[in-house]
């Protein structure tokens, strides 16, 4: 059972839910993936803020396996095991939130809540082949949730389209409008990736140019520094929120992860205030190309779904970690490359609080594609 950690019963009426097991769920234990937290986890009181309007129109069918404490891109749980990717079994899931888009493509849930802090939610839509959204940082609360860097920690969703990523924005924030702003008329900046797979980047071009959007190439000079400072940022949170654990019970902990975390504790005070300082140029750099465009596509990863065997390819092949660090929300859509049984995915960002233009933005590329 590797899709999920716990499957339950999921009886009711409502669209079913899977929720990644770093989500407190009343009645249940909170086991972040991860065997040293596992061991010692107890249930939980009470659910966490984000499961509100779940409880209300929903009905939750299991807590979904990850990546160990969300510190991964790969998918691979050397405790748990490693979600089956639907596209293909030979291909990693992405992660670290590689249950919830494992669930939704495999039919065993209509919408799945995940976490993203680096990409965690867009990198196994775009390994599976689904949709997945990564809000606005502070919209969805995170009052327990388990943590991983909270300055770059969101909750969203995953769904098969942007029909479904609109139900769960409704049910992860109720109190909300979410009827997707009318998306035929954007302004699109196109950002290139260096290294990006030549198939992929044809595939992006070739849907953005069945919208009719007008599109035009926008250079971000900071999207390489942004990248690394994301992840000084991210380790030395990372390292923050998960040091009692390494030094309590290393040995409950994968080696991989293990070694990733005593990494980022090396990381020394001046480094990460250069990144921060790199964070705040990233931002400010963003708002001035948001003045020009509405929204900036790039791909999602620059390589297709990689074999397992290659799946630490994900680490320098995803193109999410600015996104953490901005704050801004970003949407990721497959599209289709002719002959391949493997999508490109297509990463459309927006200024915060920006995700209804995401959402009709999807909803156009969905039917161009």
């Amino acid at each position: 059972m590797t899709t999920f950690i716990v499957r339950c019963d999921g009886s009711g009426t409502g669209p079913r839910v899977a929720v990644k097991d770093l989500i407190d769920m009343a009645g249940f234990p909170t086991t972040a993936g991860c065997r040293a937290v596992a061991e010692t986890a107890v249930a939980a009181t009470e659910d966490a803020a984000c499961l509100a309007g779940t409880r209300a129109g929903a009905r939750i069918v299991g807590r979904t396996n990850l990546n160990e404490l969300a510190l991964g891109v790969t998918g691979v749980n050397p405790w748990f095991g490693t979600p089956v990717n639907p596209l293909d079994p030979t291909r990693a899931p992405g992660g670290s939130s590689s249950g919830a888009a494992v669930a939704v493509m495999s039919d065993e849930a209509d919408l799945a809540w995940g976490s993203d802090t680096g990409g965690s939610v867009r990198i196994p839509a775009a390994c599976c082949g689904c949709a997945g959204l990564k809000t606005t940082w502070g919209r969805i609360p995170l009052e327990g949730v388990w943590p991983l860097a909270p300055s770059l920690d969101t909750v969203g969703p995953l769904a098969r389209d942007v029909a479904g990523l609109v139900t769960g924005m409704a049910l992860l924030d109720p109190g909300s409008d979410w009827t997707p702003v009318d998306g035929r008329s954007l302004r699109v900046g196109r950002v290139r990736i260096a290294g990006c797979d030549p198939s992929i980047d044809a595939a992006i071009d070739r849907v953005l140019c069945a919208t009719g959007w007008p599109v035009s190439a926008l250079p971000l000079p900071i999207w390489t520094a942004a990248t690394e400072a994301s992840r000084t940022v991210l380790g030395a949170e990372a390292w923050v929120a998960n040091r009692a654990l390494v030094e309590s019970r290393p040995q409950g902990i994968g080696a991989d992860v293990r070694s990733r975390l005593q990494d980022a504790g090396r990381s020394s005070g001046a480094q990460v205030t250069a990144a921060r300082a790199t964070a705040a140029a990233w931002r400010a750099e963003l708002e001035r190309a948001f003045e020009r465009f509405d929204v900036i596509v790039t791909p999602t990863l620059t390589i297709l779904p990689p074999t397992l065997e290659r799946a630490a390819d994900l680490l320098n092949a995803r193109c999410t970690l600015p996104v953490n660090l901005a704050g801004v929300p970003a949407l990721a859509l497959p599209v289709p490359i002719p002959g391949i049984h493997l999508p490109a995915s297509l990463q459309v960002i927006g200024p915060a609080g920006s995700e209804r233009v995401l959402l009709g933005a999807g909803m156009v590329v969905e039917a161009a594609r």
